[in-house]
């Protein structure tokens, strides 16, 4: 009777098992993957083509686009650019926080409402809310504060006079921001388990006061990295407001292009200053969700 024997794995020093028969000192041969080396290279050479193919191309001036690239005008629009980028935030944050609460709410009529305002303004394209509140006038001729259900006006304004191009690009972009960030908020606060805030609830603490000592900082982790998404997306959004002259940077190079009619490289000054805003604001963002996941990732 024959009995088929085979080796054992040993331990080793370093507490790892070893085979007898297996030489150690041959080096893995890594798996190539030559499918992905063949997509990379047309990739790279699709690249390279357009960027040749512009940088050749006898219809662009580049001299022009160099010209424009750091005139006060367009650095002005820049600015423009990223004041309503921070006001819009701003406002969205802080609506967003207070929208994320009344859906987590007891209250029928706070959740109703809430769930209201996040259908409206997540459903109505941007572009559309930009253009309701710039041609706000032609609905109200005068915005005033008085008594409701009575003819007592205690203030009265020119809607036109208030709501100029600047202020109607952060209300749209502020109050349509507002609808994602009361999800993005709601998202965090449900990610953090919900033992924390009874232990604080048991420690003494209001229901308030836990959420904004205990349950906020711990919803941080969750709600940053989307949020600075949302900031990414919403500083290109603000392009949107060249249609009610916000002042921003698109509107600036379009009305250079409308004057020196060099429409195409006018909109490449916009694409420069884009892709470095985004990229400087994407590395940044980096950075703050790496300190916000220590003590959380291996």
């Amino acid at each position: 009777m024959m009995t088929e024997t085979t080796a054992n794995p040993t331990l080793a020093a370093d507490g790892q098992a070893r085979h007898p028969n297996v030489d150690l000192s041959v080096p893995p041969v890594p798996v190539r993957h030559p499918g992905q080396w063949v997509i990379g290279a047309i990739a790279v050479l699709a690249v390279a083509a357009l960027v040749l193919s512009l940088a050749q191309n006898e219809k662009l001036d580049w001299g022009t686009v160099g010209a424009y690239l750091f005139t006060p005008s367009v650095l002005q629009g820049l600015l423009v650019t990223f004041e309503l980028a921070a006001i819009g935030m701003v406002i969205g944050v802080a609506l967003g926080i207070l929208l994320a609460l009344a859906r987590m709410s007891h209250s029928r009529v706070l959740r109703g409402l809430a769930s209201g305002y996040i259908w409206v303004f997540r459903g109505v394209p941007l572009l559309v809310q930009l253009l309701v509140w710039g041609n706000l006038g032609l609905l109200f001729a005068t915005l005033g504060v008085g008594i409701p259900f009575t003819d007592l006006t205690l203030l009265e304004v020119n809607t036109n006079v208030l709501v100029t191009g600047f202020v109607a690009a952060c209300l749209g972009l502020g109050l349509h921001e507002a609808a994602y960030m009361a999800e993005v908020v709601r998202g965090g606060i449900m990610s953090v388990d919900p033992g924390q805030r009874e232990a604080a609830i048991a420690l003494g603490m209001g229901g308030t006061t836990a959420m904004r000592r205990v349950v906020l900082p711990q919803a941080m982790r969750v709600i940053v990295p989307p949020t600075g998404n949302q900031f990414i997306s919403l500083l290109k959004a603000t392009s949107l407001v060249s249609v009610i002259a916000g002042g921003d940077l698109l509107t600036v190079v379009q009305n250079i292009g409308a004057v020196n009619f060099r429409t195409l490289e006018m909109l490449f000054v916009a694409t420069f200053w884009y892709l470095v805003v985004v990229s400087v604001l994407s590395a940044l963002q980096h950075i703050l969700e790496r300190r916000l996941s220590r003590g959380y990732t291996r």
